[in-house]
């Protein structure tokens, strides 16, 4: 069954555009993005939402050996189109186990990352070490781009944010030590982009993370 539209920052229930306002409300945080509801993994689901995207649509490309993308959200509505997106994708840890990582792109204030990273939010500037040179570094879509720790996230999972194309982009890592992912230099691409390659992407068992906002129990 179909969810409903939720609020980016808190997921709690938004009212949709009436007679009294054109823009979706939270109670809470007032003007927002609706998150919209997360579906099953698919190559035809991950269409929608890269069709929709105002921002990229990011993801380890080639995924890490034995890897599977896991989930795909997205916030904004069909006026709007997508203001933010996050990928998720599961496969075997560096040091053991299972590990999952989370990838998001979001324009400025719309508050998504920071529910995913377990922070205040709505942006991660003042959680970021930036007095220190950056921790890890991808190349998303051909560019070099330095991630910062994200302090005050739980210990659960490692959170980086940085900046990609003037847009905030969100690397979140469970459980912690799968962080190391990081330190190697992924190579992200926005599917935007990708050609039809894409439709070999392979798929695996929806991630509760991006189902549940972050929350919930370490994968396995």
């Amino acid at each position: 069954m179909r969810g409903e539209p939720s609020c980016p920052k808190c997921g709690g229930r938004v009212r949709a555009p009436g007679l009294f306002s054109d823009s979706w409300q939270c109670a809470v945080h007032g003007t927002v993005h609706p998150l919209q509801p997360v579906v099953p993994p698919s190559v035809e689901a991950l269409g929608v939402v890269v069709h929709r995207a105002q921002v990229p649509v990011w993801m380890p490309w080639p995924l890490p050996v034995g890897w599977l993308f896991t989930g795909v959200a997205c916030a904004g509505d069909d006026r709007s189109g997508g203001r933010a997106t996050a990928v998720a994708c599961s496969g075997p840890g560096p040091l053991g186990g299972p590990g999952e990582l989370l990838l998001i792109a979001e324009e400025l204030g719309v508050g998504l990352g920071a529910r995913y990273a377990g922070i205040d939010g709505p942006d991660p500037g003042p959680h970021l070490c930036m007095e220190k040179a950056a921790h890890a570094k991808v190349l998303a879509a051909g560019r070099p781009t330095p991630m910062w720790h994200v302090q005050g996230s739980p210990e659960d999972r490692a959170v980086f944010a940085g900046e990609a194309r003037g847009l905030w982009l969100w690397a979140i890592a469970w459980p912690e030590q799968a962080g190391m992912l990081l330190y190697d230099e992924m190579v992200l691409t926005d599917l935007r982009e990708a050609g039809a390659e894409v439709d070999l992407l392979p798929c695996g068992a929806l991630s509760p993370r991006i189902l549940s906002g972050g929350e919930g129990q370490r994968p396995g």
